[in-house]
């Protein structure tokens, strides 16, 4: 691809790992180029949507925030896929508890992402597609998981286009079908990589749990969900 940099990512394409960690809020990467890179720089300050590159381990890692909503986290995984041959990106977000077996600070792995958005039709198929994660991607970070010494849950969530919804019993609806969260980005993510052929992998802290009315703070959403972190950059 000639078009580079993109409208959104300032970037040349050696100064983007192979493989991206993805939160939606930049303040996040930010974090964790600050806190788990070493040797980070920042290749992208666009829109405020920060990027950062480091090592973990020895191994060349980016950290780049990717926005709320299907529409956002679909430009940047877009680009980073196509134009800056990224091979994975690893979402690394916040949701809410659906099932009510999910509580507060829990690591959800989305296996699958079901959606009431129509990001799908661009692709004009002929029946229904379903979202799912990179089996292999989604393995390992079972694996480090165990290997951490961290629980966690795996199995479908919901990607929602709207944060307020006007029908009040829409989660009651989609906890009938057991899905386990609900946030806004795993499906565009997943439908990219697909599309690419490439690989996606969405893990999620709870930061809310709307049927038991608790949440935590932005500070929390910020800064404190380390473990999803640690498994995120174990698994890259």
């Amino acid at each position: 691809m000639t078009n580079i940099p993109t409208p959104h990512i300032s970037a040349k394409v050696e100064d983007i790992a192979k493989t991206v960690l993805m939160p939606g809020d930049p303040l996040r990467a930010k974090y964790i180029a600050e806190n788990f890179l070493e040797n980070s720089f920042c290749f992208n300050s666009v829109r405020n949507m920060l990027g950062f590159t480091g090592t973990y381990k020895g191994k060349r890692v980016s950290v780049m925030g990717g926005g709320m909503g299907i529409p956002s986290i679909g430009i940047y995984s877009y680009e980073l896929f196509n134009f800056y041959n990224t091979d994975k990106i690893i979402r690394i977000g916040t949701a809410g508890a659906v099932n009510d077996k999910v509580n507060l600070r829990d690591i959800v792995m989305g296996m699958g992402a079901c959606t009431n958005s129509n990001y799908s039709a661009q692709y004009n198929l002929p029946g229904t597609f379903s979202p799912i994660a990179d089996y292999h991607l989604l393995k390992s970070a079972c694996d480090c998981a165990l290997g951490l010494g961290l629980e966690y849950k795996v199995g479908n969530v919901l990607s929602s286009d709207d944060f307020y919804s006007d029908d009040s019993e829409s989660l009651s609806k989609w906890a009938k079908m057991g899905i386990l969260a609900v946030e806004m980005e795993a499906a565009g993510l997943y439908m990219n990589a697909a599309r690419a052929g490439k690989k996606a992998l969405c893990i999620l802290t709870i930061s809310d749990c709307p049927f038991k009315g608790e949440s935590l703070s932005a500070q929390d959403r910020q800064n404190s969900f380390t473990d999803m972190m640690k498994i995120a950059l174990e698994t890259a």
